[in-house]
């Protein structure tokens, strides 16, 4: 994530709404968007500003998300291309996959 040394970066967490955010100072670049099926989470949608993409955003959000998954022993369903190539890139997340019945 390329955020400038004096800049501050944060991942919340918005249960209700099923969201992660990403602030940079404040200011909201980018967030992740999940359903949960049966303890699985399901996430659907990655968006990061146009102006900010480029800069390692979506990824910081995904990994935040994923280890908020395996914190919680959730399993995930990577509906989101963004969300499975960065599974695919990092096999360390690979183990969160949900497996089919």
């Amino acid at each position: 994530m390329n955020v400038e040394p004096d800049m501050t970066a944060s991942v919340e967490h918005d249960v209700i709404g099923q969201r992660f955010r990403l602030l940079v100072d404040g200011r909201r670049v980018g967030f992740a968007d999940y359903v949960v099926k049966d303890h699985v989470r399901v996430f659907n949608h990655t968006v990061v500003n146009p102006e900010d993409q480029g800069n390692g955003f979506a990824g910081a959000i995904i990994k935040a998300a994923l280890d908020d998954s395996r914190n919680l022993g959730l399993h995930v369903v990577p509906a989101c291309s963004f969300v499975r190539h960065f599974i695919a890139k990092n096999p360390e997340y690979a183990s969160l996959i949900a497996r089919e019945n």
